[in-house]
């Protein structure tokens, strides 16, 4: 697919805090989900190129769950990464201006859900990335 899906968020934390706080498993638990009747009870993240992600995302009533998994096929420690998940690619960008990151996720969408609702669920776990860094 051409027409990649972008979201973007400003965070007010330096770029190093904000790298640590969307990379490491220990901090993606608690951010990682669309909507607050759902959780992240697992992540794990070797961030080599070549490295696995992989992140549980469970309903918490346990009605639904599913297990998103990717492979990194490029990084630049600190400031992008790039992964390819079920024979899509998603990058992510981390600016920093003025003591604060701006932090773009682009991706390719998936065809059995329409856009919008792709772009406003990737948009409500980055809002809750930013709600998460900015809060501790």
């Amino acid at each position: 697919m051409k027409n990649k899906i972008t979201v973007t968020a400003t965070i007010n934390a330096a770029m190093k805090k904000v790298w640590d706080y969307y990379t490491n498993p220990v901090h993606i638990v608690n951010w990682n989900f669309a909507d607050p009747s759902w959780h992240c009870p697992k992540a794990t993240n070797d961030m080599k190129v070549g490295g696995i992600y992989k992140a549980r995302m469970e309903a918490k009533d346990g009605s639904f769950g599913f297990d998103f998994e990717a492979n990194y096929t490029q990084i630049e420690e600190g400031k992008n990464f790039s992964y390819e998940f079920g024979g899509r690619q998603a990058s992510v960008d981390f600016k920093e201006q003025n003591g604060q990151t701006e932090v773009t996720v682009s991706f390719d969408p998936e065809t059995a859900n329409p856009i919008e609702m792709q772009e406003k669920g990737w948009q409500a776990i980055l809002n809750n990335f930013k709600k998460y860094t900015e809060a501790n």
